[in-house]
């Protein structure tokens, strides 16, 4: 029934995140979601009484015994999707989701007289945005250390497997489309870790700020009610014991300026991942790589075939979508009319759905690499197909030794010219005036040899 239930749920969901992709998706609802955000929306409110009940200059909320202070604790690391929906019931009379939760709060601590008595120091002073902000600013966090990086540190692994093992496997280069100085296969997998790790790293380093100051950022009502408490201390610390960092400087909203830095670093990772899906995507094409079949599987529904890349596609077309919004919470969440706009609260909901797509594009790109299989025979009848690209040796070698035009004398002989041959390339080497050594080591060269130091790179990332 359950199994049945979670079909139909699926087939009738409106986001493909929800349905086609669910159990893609599955390790991000658990910050992204109604359920998710109201979670650490109690979970901030709970920290702020601890901290007012910590507050020696607050006579009226006393410290909490060990007991009450578990039974805090257990609301946060307990709850539950029954919790989520009394709160979602108590917010159809509210019209009003943070209050909601306060509500839940007073009510389900009824029965303990040291919260009971302190009901109305629940939200104290607060602001609905000191609570979302830093709710916001959890889920972001939690999601990037617990789903996000390993997933990027998982994919970063396979691909240096990849370089590592094709390390020394010579390939035929293209720039601007055509045959180029070769490379290797494994350096061109090194290529992409390099890249992903730095932005990984700097992707890690995005540091999450958050504010508990009150309706315009003054801490006014704070003053009003106790003036001899150095509130800002007391929001510092609030804050920095959520694991995220204290910005002093805000209106009423904390302006949002670290989750653009967060999605742009979070668009470069993906730009380099598009960048490699496409390179993928060419080289199959090619017929440097062949992919493994499954049984079942059908690649056309007309032309029996086909064996489509249809995993980098997967991926590409994911990680454009999470990147479109990504560019857009960097464009607007900085963005607010004067103390306070509610534009933001719309757009911050929808960034479980960029990380969703990330996710499923990072997912698919590695399902099709586990799919890989190289074609040697291809990559060898490539490079044997284009001595030409043995000119670049031939005139760097001959400006060594200062022998005359040596570019314009290779452009003369190899340029436009495909299909240039072994015995053609050393006729004009025998012909020019270099030492013995220097010939001999010309004319050892060739295409799959001239690899540069592009296996020893593979190896040492």
């Amino acid at each position: 029934m359950a199994e049945s239930h979670t079909a139909r749920t699926a087939l009738t969901a409106l986001s493909p995140l929800d349905g086609r992709y669910a159990a893609k998706t599955a390790p991000l609802a658990a910050h992204f979601s109604e359920c998710g955000l109201v979670r650490a929306r109690v979970r901030v409110e709970v920290a702020w009484l601890l901290a007012l009940a910590d507050e020696p200059g607050i006579p009226e909320v006393t410290p909490f015994s060990a007991d009450t202070r578990a039974a805090l604790a257990q609301a946060c690391d307990g709850f539950s999707i029954d919790d989520a929906a009394r709160i979602k019931a108590i917010e159809r009379t509210t019209n009003h989701d943070v209050k909601a939760v306060e509500y839940w709060l007073k009510e389900r601590f009824a029965g303990l007289a040291e919260v009971a008595k302190v009901g109305e120091f629940i939200h104290f002073a607060c602001t609905s945005e000191d609570i979302n902000n830093l709710a916001h600013g959890l889920a972001l966090g939690d999601a990037r250390r617990d789903v996000l990086v390993p997933a990027l540190r998982g994919l970063a692994s396979e691909l240096r497997a990849i370089a590592h093992r094709h390390a020394g496997r010579a390939m035929l280069a293209r720039t601007h489309g055509q045959p180029a100085t070769p490379t290797t296969l494994g350096k061109e997998f090194a290529n992409v870790v390099a890249r992903l790790e730095r932005a990984t790293a700097a992707f890690e380093r995005v540091e999450l700020l958050g504010k508990m100051n009150g309706a315009t950022g003054s801490y006014n009502a704070h003053v009003a009610a106790y003036p001899d408490i150095d509130w800002e201390r007391v929001a510092q610390r609030v804050v920095g014991s959520l694991g995220l960092g204290f910005n002093a400087h805000t209106t009423q909203i904390e302006p949002h300026d670290c989750i653009a830095e967060y999605f742009d670093a979070l668009a470069r990772i993906d730009t380099i991942l598009i960048d490699l899906d496409r390179d993928v995507w060419g080289y199959v094409s090619l017929g440097y790589f062949r992919q493994r079949m499954k049984e079942g599987e059908v690649g056309s529904s007309t032309m029996p075939h086909k064996v489509n890349p249809i995993d980098f596609e997967n991926s590409e077309g994911n990680l454009g979508i999470a990147n479109a919004l990504a560019r857009h919470f960097s464009d607007k969440l900085p963005v607010s009319r004067w103390q306070r706009d509610l534009t933001d609260s719309t757009v911050l909901r929808n960034v479980g759905v960029a990380l969703g797509h990330a996710l499923i594009g990072w997912t698919a790109l590695r399902r099709g690499l586990a799919k890989l299989e190289v074609d040697d025979a291809r990559l060898d009848a490539d490079l044997d197909a284009n001595w030409e690209v043995l000119a670049e040796p031939i005139q760097t070698v001959m400006r060594r030794y200062g022998l005359p035009e040596p570019y314009e004398q290779l452009k003369a002989l190899t340029r436009g010219q495909r299909g240039m041959t072994r015995e053609a390339l050393h006729a004009f080497v025998d012909g020019l005036a270099l030492p013995a050594d220097a010939k001999k080591r010309l004319k050892a060269l060739t295409p799959a040899a001239y690899v540069g130091r592009a296996e020893a790179l593979a190896k040492r990332i």
